[in-house]
């Protein structure tokens, strides 16, 4: 699973979540559709269960959950915890598309998953809403912190909402050279060294939602990701690549 899978699951399962009552479960399937930036690994396709819960205090949404430590108004400040999935085995890279990089596959670690814990603070309005979060490595896997800003308006159309949103996202040098450079101990193996170090990512997207049959919600989501040159010049991302499209659908059933 990839960084771009990563967004658009936690923001279209986020569009779920908020619009339940708490305390309420729901329970589901989604599926995420990713064309991955690393060099060779191309579209992935990655069916999973959709699980959510909105409880007074505490919520999951999917792949990451936290507890509110402010509720008041349209405003909330969150501690978080979520999975981070930007990790790549070294045989999922493709070894012809990373030998035009100037890179042999044989050489590689793998990057690793993650999880990481962190704040978030949210704004619901007249205006729409806004996300601003900060997140770290608790594994030792990068060390690395990302902070993260998303703005979204959300559009009534009878039963269906639809909500366009844009955001940023900063990820530290840490992150950036884990997920995107070469590793110390790949450098000695022969790898030519490469550290793009911190770098903003920007992202545009829109999530659907519409109740149906009862209990019933179908999610979606689509987004365009934009890799800035110090990442997209990276020997681990496809040559000539500097964006990825991610697509996300799911039907859950609220109890």
């Amino acid at each position: 699973m990839k960084p771009i899978f990563l967004c658009a699951t936690l923001l279209a399962v986020s569009s779920l979540a908020s619009a339940q009552q708490p305390p309420r479960w729901g329970l589901g399937i989604g599926a995420a559709v990713s064309d991955s930036v690393y060099a060779g690994e191309g579209t992935r396709v990655t069916p999973f269960p959709l699980v959510t819960y909105q409880g007074e205090r505490f919520y999951w949404r999917g792949i990451g959950g936290g507890a509110h430590l402010v509720k008041r108004g349209g405003f909330a400040l969150d501690a978080t915890l979520s999975a981070r999935f930007d990790g790549i085995d070294r045989d999922d890279f493709g070894g012809p598309e990373l030998a035009e990089r100037g890179i042999d596959r044989a050489l590689l670690e793998d990057r690793d998953d993650a999880f990481d814990l962190g704040l978030a603070a949210s704004w619901r309005g007249a205006m729409g809403q806004l996300d601003l979060g900060v997140k770290g490595d608790i594994t030792s896997t990068s060390k690395g912190v990302e902070a993260s800003l998303t703005y979204g308006y959300p559009v009534q159309w009878g039963a269906t909402r639809i909500t366009p949103n844009i955001g940023v996202s900063h990820l530290s040098k840490k992150l950036a050279n884990y997920y995107y450079g070469t590793l110390p101990e790949e450098v000695a193996r022969g790898v030519a060294g490469y550290q793009p170090g911190s770098a903003a990512v920007a992202r545009i997207g829109v999530d659907v939602m519409r109740p149906f049959a009862g209990n019933w919600v179908f999610i979606g989501n689509v987004g365009y990701r934009k890799l800035p040159t110090k990442l997209s010049d990276s020997p681990l991302v496809e040559k000539d690549k500097d964006g990825s499209v991610s697509a996300f659908i799911g039907f859950s059933r609220g109890f």
